[in-house]
C-alpha cells in the first residue's frame, strides 16, 4: 500500500523542531496523554491491526562497509556466520512461513554496499520465484545503481528498505564509508521507480535528542511507506560493543515512537530490533503506537518466535495483519 500525500491542512499541523523537541522531552507522568495522542492517528490509519514481518539474512558478513552499530561490517570482529547467499531452501522455507502465517511480509537482508549485475540477475530469479506465491517482499540491500533497481523491480520486487539510522550531523560518528546525503539520494532515486520505501534509525549509539527529532523530520519529507525504529542491541567485537544503553528505557522508547507516529501517521511505525529488550511488559503501551514488528529475530540477533510474537499482540487487544497470499 503507498503512502497517500499529505492534504494542505495535514501540512499546516505539521509539527516544528522546537515542538518535536519538546515531545522528547515530555515528562514520564505525562506519557500516556502522548500515547493517547499518537494512538489516535494510529487507529484512523491502521486500526487495531499489527503487521508482522519475518526477516531472512541472505548474505552474510564480508561487508565493505564500517557502520560501527553492525556485526557484518569491515571493523566487526563479531563471531558470526559468513556466507554469499543463504540456501535456496532457508529462503524459500521462509518464504512459505509468510505464506502460510498470513504475515504482512518477508524482509530480505543483504550485507554489503555494491553488488554487480549478475549477482542483480541470481537474486531476481529468486524474487521471481517467491512472488510465484503472492508474498510482498522487501529487500534491504546497499546502494543499487538505476539499472540493477530496473531488474528487480521488474522481477516483482515491491519495497526496499535503506534506513537512514541517524541525523546528518552524527552520521560520520558512526560511519565513514558513506555518507547520509548519499543514503538520501539512493532513496530518492528508488521513489523515482516507484518502490514502496521503508526508511528508519537506530536509537542509543550516543546521539542526541535533537539527532533523533532531525532524522525522524528528514524521514518525514522522505515520507516513506515503513518507518522501522530499531533500539541499539551492542553486540560484541562491534565499536559500539560496550555503549552505555541505560537511557534505552521503556519510557524514552516509547516517546520515540510516538514522535514517528505524530510527525508520519499514514506510515506502518515498526519497532524493530530491541522490542523484546526493551519494551517487555509494555506491549501495550506499545502497540498503542506501532502497528508493525518482526519476529523470529533480526539478521545476526535472535528475536521473538512467531507463536509468542501473535499471543504478544492478541494478549495486548490487537490482532495480527494477515496481508501476504
Amino acid at each position: 500500500m503507498t503512502t497517500q500525500p499529505k492534504t494542505n491542512q495535514e501540512k499546516n499541523k505539521e509539527l516544528t523542531r522546537e515542538e518535536a523537541l519538546a515531545i522528547l522531552n515530555t515528562p514520564d507522568d505525562q506519557l500516556d496523554e502522548l500515547i493517547a495522542q499518537a494512538e489516535k492517528l494510529r487507529r484512523k490509519y491502521k486500526g487495531d491491526n499489527v503487521g508482522i514481518h519475518i526477516l531472512t539474512n541472505a548474505r552474510s558478513g564480508n561487508c565493505s562497509q564500517d557502520c560501527a552499530y553492525c556485526a557484518q561490517s569491515c571493523r566487526s570482529s563479531a563471531d558470526i556466520e559468513k556466507y554469499k547467499w543463504v540456501s535456496d531452501e532457508k529462503l524459500y522455507r521462509d518464504n512459505d512461513f509468510v505464506n502460510k502465517n498470513h504475515l504482512a511480509r518477508h524482509c530480505i537482508g543483504l550485507s554489503g554496499m555494491k553488488f554487480t549485475d549478475a549477482e542483480i540477475e541470481e537474486l531476481a530469479a529468486k524474487i521471481r520465484k517467491m512472488k510465484e506465491t503472492g508474498t510482498h517482499l522487501c529487500c534491504s540491500i546497499g546502494f543499487l545503481t538505476e539499472k540493477q533497481a530496473r531488474m528487480l523491480k521488474e522481477a516483482g520486487l515491491d519495497r526496499i528498505n535503506h534506513n537512514l539510522n541517524s541525523s546528518r550531523a552524527f552520521y560520520p560518528n558512526i560511519c565513514s564509508t558513506h555518507t547520509f546525503d548519499q543514503r538520501v539520494a539512493n532513496i530518492k532515486m528508488l521513489q523515482g521507480l516507484g518502490y514502496e520505501i521503508c526508511s528508519g534509525g537506530i536509537i542509543g549509539m550516543g546521539e542526541s535528542k535533537e539527532d533523533v527529532v532531525d532524522m525522524l523530520l528528514e524521514l518525514r519529507e522522505i515520507n516513506p511507506e515503513a518507518i522501522p525504529i530499531n533500539f541499539l542491541l551492542p553486540i560484541e567485537g562491534t565499536p559500539l560493543a560496550h555503549k552505555d544503553t541505560s537511557g534505552l528505557t521503556p519510557e524514552y522508547g516509547l516517546k520515540v515512537l510516538a514522535l514517528a507516529r505524530l510527525l508520519v501517521p499514514q506510515a506502518d511505525i515498526r519497532c524493530a530490533a530491541g522490542r523484546e529488550v526493551y519494551f517487555k511488559g509494555e506491549e501495550k503501551r506499545l502497540l498503542s503506537v506501532v502497528n508493525s514488528i518482526f519476529a523470529s529475530g533480526y539478521l545476526t540477533e535472535d528475536g521473538q518466535g512467531i507463536e509468542d510474537t501473535i499471543r504478544v499482540i492478541e494478549d495486548a487487544g490487537f490482532t495480527y495483519e494477515i496481508e501476504s497470499a
